[in-house]
C-alpha cells in the first residue's frame, strides 16, 4: 500500500471517530448511516490488507468479534466503593447535618442514579488500556472487549498520562424492548428488566453479541481528580465532557439541601419519560477538599449519599408457602421470599391473599415473582415469571386443617377464605393478644409478639382480661431470662396507661372484623362512648358516612356473643376508659373529614406535629397529591405537590395560616 492509504486510513479514524462522538455523545448526527457504514468498510478493507496498521482504539475495534475463554481478573488502582442508601426526605435532611457538623454551608452535586452496571475505564496517553466492572470493589473484571463495542465510550482521547474515568454501563428502554421482541421469537427467556439486560449483555464472552445490543454508559467519577488539576467534582464532570465522554445531562448544582429536595422531587416526575431505567438520586459534596476532609467510613464515603426511590415492583425468588391464622381464624399462605428492598424496607414475607388467588396466578414454590406493596404498606406476590421455570417448581397446595389446632378448615359462603371455626384455637387467641396490644390499638410497650406467646405457651396470658392481671404473675415473669424487675416495672406501667385510652384505641383493639383504626375512629367519634356504641341501632349506624351493611352486621354479631359482652364488662370494672377522649368539635372544624397533603420543608412546626394535630380533628393526611385531595399545607420551597395541587385548583394553606387556625 503506499503512504497515501496510510494517510487515509488515519483520515477514516478521525473522521468516524468525529461522526461516532456526534451520534452516540451529542446526539446531533452529521451524516447519513449509510455514509458511516460505507467509510467503516473502507477502513476494514485497508486494515485488513495491512493488519500490522491496526491499533486497538481503531473505530473498527467495536464490531466485536473477539471471543474469550473467561473473564480476566483486574485489581482496581482505586477502591470502587459502594454508596449508603436513604430512603426519604428526613434522611435526606440527616445526611445534611452530618456533612454541615464538618462542612458549613456545603454545595452539592445531584446527578441520576442509572440503574446499570458500574464501569471503571482507564487510559494511558489517550488510549483506553481497559474496561473492569466493580466486582466486589477491589477486584473485578476485565471486560474490555465488549466496552470497545459500547458507541459512547471513547476509545482514544486527547490526553496524556494515565486517567482512570468511572460510570454505569446502560440499556435503553428502547434497546431492551427490540431484545426481547428478538428473544420471544427465538424462543429464549425474557430479561426482566434494563439493569438484568446490561449486566446479561456486558458479560457475554462473545463480544459480538454484546455489539448488538445496543448498550450505553454515561461516565460520572474521576477516583484521581488531580490527574485533571480539577479542585470540584463538577469541574471534574465538565473537563471530562470536553474529552468526548458522555455525561448525564440532568446532574445539577445545589446551594442547599432544599435545593437538593426540590430537585429529587423533580426528577421523581422526569423519571416515567426518561429513555433508560433510574431507581434514585446521588447527593454528592462538590467541593473535592471537602470530600477529603469528610473522608470515609469502612465501607461507604461520608461526602455521597444515594436516594433511593420507592421500588414499586421487584423480583426475587419464592423459597416457600407457609399458613398463617388470623384473630378471626382466617387462614392465609404467605410467600417466604429471598429477602428484597420493597419501598424502602426490606422483605422476607408477602401474602398470597387466598386460594384463587394462587391458582389464578399459578404460583409456585421455586418461582421468581414480582413483588410490590399493596397500598406501599402491605408486600404482596403480584406474579410468578413463568418464563424462567425449570421444572422443578411445587405447585400451590391449600391446607385442609388448621396448622395448629388441626381442626378442619371451613371456605364460607362468598368469601375466597378459609376459616379456622375452633373458638379454642391457640393461634387464634394469640393473635388476638397481639391485635390488643399493639401501637395502633392498646400501645401495650413491653407486650411485642414473642412475648405474648411466651405468656400464653406459660399460661399467664391466654384472654384480653389476662394483660390487666398479669402483675400475679409477676415473680414468676421475672425468672424468665432476659426479663428483670426493671423490665417488669416498665410493662407494668404500659399496662396501666392503656387503661386511659381514647374509646378508638380499645374499639380497634377487640379485633372486631371490618372495623380498622380508622371506622374505629369514626364511631367513637360519632358515639362518644362504647355504651352508646352497643345500644345503637341499625338504622343509627348506617346512618354514618362509610357505615354499610357489612360494618352494621359485624357488631350486630359481636354483641350477640354473650362472651365479648362479659368482656366490655370486665374491662369496666378493671378501670378502662370507655369514652372518646379527643376534642370533640361542637362549632367548625376545617380538618374533619378532609384529604390533607404536607409538602415543603417546615419552619414552625414538625411534619409529625401537624400530622398528629389533623388526625385528632378528623382528617385523613396522605402523601400524595390528587384529585381526592381537600387541602394541601405548605412549607418552604414546596416543589411538585404545590405545583399538582395548583394545577388541579385544590386549595393551599401555607404554614404560617396553618398555625394560625390550629393553635399549634
Amino acid at each position: 500500500m503506499s503512504k497515501m492509504s496510510f494517510e487515509r486510513l488515519n483520515e477514516l479514524k478521525a473522521l468516524l471517530n468525529k461522526y461516532n462522538y456526534e451520534y452516540y455523545v451529542q446526539d446531533t448526527p452529521t451524516v447519513t448511516d449509510q455514509e458511516y457504514d460505507r467509510l467503516m468498510e473502507e477502513l476494514i478493507r485497508i486494515e485488513q490488507a495491512n493488519p500490522a496498521w491496526i491499533t486497538t482504539d481503531s473505530p473498527s475495534q467495536r464490531v466485536g468479534g473477539e471471543v474469550l475463554e473467561g473473564f480476566k481478573k483486574v485489581t482496581h488502582q482505586r477502591m470502587m466503593m459502594s454508596l449508603g442508601d436513604i430512603f426519604n426526605e428526613d434522611e435526606v435532611y440527616t445526611f445534611n447535618d452530618r456533612v454541615t457538623d464538618v462542612i458549613p454551608n456545603p454545595e452539592y452535586i445531584c446527578e441520576l442514579k442509572l440503574d446499570g452496571l458500574s464501569v471503571s475505564l482507564v487510559y494511558q496517553d489517550g488510549v483506553l488500556q481497559y474496561g473492569a466492572t466493580r466486582g466486589n470493589g477491589t477486584i473485578g473484571e476485565d471486560i474490555t472487549h465488549n466496552v470497545k463495542t459500547i458507541r459512547s465510550i471513547p476509545l482514544h482521547i486527547d490526553f496524556k498520562g494515565p486517567l482512570e474515568v468511572r460510570g454505569e454501563i446502560i440499556m435503553p428502554k428502547k434497546a431492551l424492548e427490540r431484545l426481547n421482541e428478538e428473544r420471544t421469537e427465538a424462543g429464549l427467556p425474557l430479561f426482566a428488566n434494563c439493569r438484568n439486560a446490561a449486566a446479561g449483555s456486558i458479560r457475554q464472552l462473545d463480544s459480538r453479541i454484546a455489539a448488538k445490543r445496543g448498550l450505553d454508559a454515561f461516565l460520572y467519577h474521576v477516583p484521581e481528580a488531580s490527574q485533571l488539576n480539577a479542585t470540584t467534582h463538577y469541574e471534574c464532570l465538565e473537563k471530562i465532557k470536553a474529552l468526548g465522554f458522555k455525561t448525564n445531562p440532568y446532574t445539577c448544582k445545589c446551594k442547599n439541601i432544599k435545593e437538593v429536595w426540590n430537585y429529587i422531587e423533580e426528577v421523581a416526575k422526569l423519571r416515567p419519560t426518561l429513555p433508560y431505567d433510574i431507581d434514585g438520586v446521588v447527593i454528592k459534596v462538590n467541593d473535592l477538599n471537602s470530600q477529603r476532609r469528610l473522608g470515609y467510613t469502612a465501607k461507604v464515603p461520608k461526602w455521597a449519599i444515594a436516594y433511593k426511590f420507592p421500588a414499586e415492583e421487584v423480583i426475587t425468588k419464592l423459597k416457600d408457602i407457609v399458613f398463617t391464622i388470623g384473630r378471626t381464624g382466617q387462614i392465609t399462605p404467605n410467600a417466604v421470599l429471598e429477602p428484597v428492598r420493597v419501598a424502602g424496607s426490606l422483605v422476607q414475607r408477602a401474602t398470597l391473599h387466598n386460594e384463587d388467588n394462587c391458582i389464578r396466578k399459578d404460583i409456585r414454590i421455586g418461582d421468581d415473582v414480582i413483588v410490590r406493596k399493596a397500598g406501599d404498606v402491605i408486600p404482596e406476590v403480584v406474579s410468578s415469571i413463568k418464563e424462567r421455570r425449570t421444572g422443578n417448581e411445587i405447585p400451590f397446595k391449600m391446607i385442609t386443617v388448621c396448622p395448629k389446632c388441626g381442626s378442619p378448615l371451613v371456605r364460607k359462603p362468598n368469601e375466597a377464605a378459609y376459616y379456622c371455626m375452633n373458638e379454642e384455637c391457640d393461634s387464634k387467641k394469640i393473635e388476638k393478644l397481639i391485635h390488643f396490644a399493639s401501637r395502633e390499638a392498646m400501645n401495650i410497650d413491653g407486650l411485642g409478639d414473642k412475648i405474648i406467646e411466651q405468656f400464653y405457651n406459660l399460661g399467664f396470658v391466654t384472654c384480653i382480661e389476662d394483660i390487666y392481671h398479669v402483675d400475679i404473675h409477676e415473680k414468676e415473669i421475672m425468672d424468665i431470662e432476659g426479663f428483670g424487675k426493671k423490665s417488669m416495672d416498665k410493662l407494668l406501667e404500659a399496662i396501666e396507661n392503656s387503661k386511659a385510652n381514647s374509646l378508638e384505641k380499645l374499639l380497634f383493639g377487640l379485633g372486631i372484623k371490618g372495623i380498622g383504626a380508622k371506622m374505629a375512629d369514626t364511631l367513637a367519634y360519632h358515639f362518644g362512648s362504647m355504651d352508646a356504641l352497643l345500644n345503637a341501632n341499625y338504622v343509627q349506624l348506617t346512618s354514618i358516612k362509610d357505615v354499610g351493611d357489612t360494618i352494621a352486621s359485624s357488631l350486630a354479631a359481636f354483641k350477640r356473643n354473650e362472651r365479648n359482652l362479659e368482656l366490655i364488662a370486665h374491662l369496666k370494672e378493671l378501670g378502662l376508659n370507655m369514652d372518646y377522649l379527643k376534642v370533640r368539635d361542637t362549632g367548625d372544624n376545617p380538618f374533619r373529614d378532609k384529604t390533607v397533603v404536607i409538602t415543603g420543608t417546615l419552619t414552625l412546626m414538625t411534619r409529625k406535629q401537624i400530622k398528629d394535630y389533623l388526625t385528632s380533628q378528623g382528617a385523613n393526611v396522605t402523601g400524595s397529591v390528587s384529585k381526592k385531595t381537600d387541602l394541601v399545607i405548605v412549607g418552604e420551597n414546596p416543589g411538585s405537590k404545590y405545583t399538582k395541587a395548583v394545577d388541579l385548583g385544590i386549595s393551599i394553606m401555607n404554614e404560617s395560616a396553618f398555625k394560625g387556625a390550629s393553635g399549634l
